[in-house]
């Protein structure tokens, strides 16, 4: 295993843009709406403007921008553009499921497309930074239908629960008020993100670490003198 791995900094790593993304606009709107009296719907589109500053910046200091980042960008632009446009701050709370949606649908094709998207983030809990393991992996994905197979379901489950946590906040966001679903529709993100990990890596991705073992299982194996 490398010197320099460490799983607690990688899962850190991993989580700090879902906590960066959900905590700022949480955080901004009870200060706006609650401490300092905004308007709802402007405190609404106010809260939008954390993770669209964060982009950019990423976007700025990286001179890149990936599709889901962008596509997160423009999201929360569009939906702030219809808030004030319609004047309901019920679709400003509904459009995050737009973006969610696009995400969990793009997942799902690119399983059955035979390129899972969610390899490369599955990838480093696989591997632990150890050579051999990624070696392995790389043999597995090439010569091992099952194997493959475990990493299409990974990116499959991720999909499916995303895009039905996505109808949740679609059908909350326009029956249930507008400040409960502030907080709602973070807890359900949060939800299916945890209910994905743990289905997934039942079901799939360990599954795919035992078959690593057992491939690195030979030359681990002392040999007879």
């Amino acid at each position: 295993m490398t010197e320099n791995y460490s799983p607690r900094k990688e899962m850190l790593n991993n989580f700090k843009p879902l906590v960066l993304d959900i905590g700022l606009p949480l955080g901004s709107y009870y200060l706006l709406h609650d401490a300092f009296g905004v308007d709802l719907l402007l405190s609404l589109a106010l809260s939008s403007v954390p993770p669209a500053v964060r982009t950019l910046y990423g976007w700025l200091r990286d001179r890149s921008l990936n599709g889901l980042a962008a596509l997160m960008l423009v999201m929360n632009i569009v939906g702030i553009a219809l808030s004030f446009t319609s004047g309901s701050p019920r679709i400003m709370v509904a459009k995050d499921s737009g973006t969610s949606s696009v995400f969990a649908i793009v997942l799902i094709v690119s399983a059955f497309s035979g390129k899972p998207l969610m390899s490369a983030g599955l990838r480093p809990w696989l591997v632990k930074g150890n050579a051999d393991r990624a070696t392995a992996l790389d043999r597995l994905t090439a010569t091992s239908a099952r194997f493959r197979r475990m990493d299409r379901k990974f990116t499959l489950i991720w999909g499916a629960t995303l895009l039905v946590e996505c109808v949740a906040r679609v059908i909350g966001a326009f029956t249930l008020p507008v400040a409960t679903m502030v907080w709602l529709s973070n807890v359900l993100l949060i939800a299916a993100i945890v209910l994905a990990s743990v289905v997934g890596g039942a079901v799939a991705a360990d599954p795919m670490e035992k078959m690593i073992d057992a491939e690195l299982a030979p030359t681990l194996t002392p040999q007879p003198a």
